[in-house]
């Protein structure tokens, strides 16, 4: 696989930006030094910080790895569903077990 370097970082593989309102949401896919694709989303919201007297920007991240795509996937789309018709999916309240193989992974480990 070609290894993109951007001033000694690797860059996305993909990269999409979603403005919505005062946030903006980054959808990247990356690999890892195993070669695994992984997609990370991104919250970004700019505040102005009195402490530091300028705008800064806050962000939040989720790792997602593409053996639970499907389970968060399944679980955002009944999420949407409830929060536009109030309705509960089905199975409410039984929680699904969660075994991945990236339990153990730091964020060291995707550079």
């Amino acid at each position: 696989m070609e290894e993109h370097e951007n001033q000694g970082r690797k860059e996305e593989m993909f990269s999409r930006a979603i403005r919505a309102g005062k946030r903006t949401y980054f959808f990247d896919v990356k690999v890892t030094r195993g070669e695994d694709k992984y997609l990370t989303i991104t919250e970004s919201k700019r505040r102005f910080s009195n402490e530091q007297g300028k705008f800064i920007y806050e962000k939040h991240k989720l790792f997602l790895y593409k053996e639970d795509f499907e389970k968060f996937v399944k679980g955002l789309e009944e999420s949407i569903e409830f929060v536009q018709t109030g309705v509960y999916p089905e199975n409410y309240g039984v929680e699904e077990s969660v075994e991945t193989e990236h339990d153990s992974i730091t964020f060291e480990d995707l550079a």
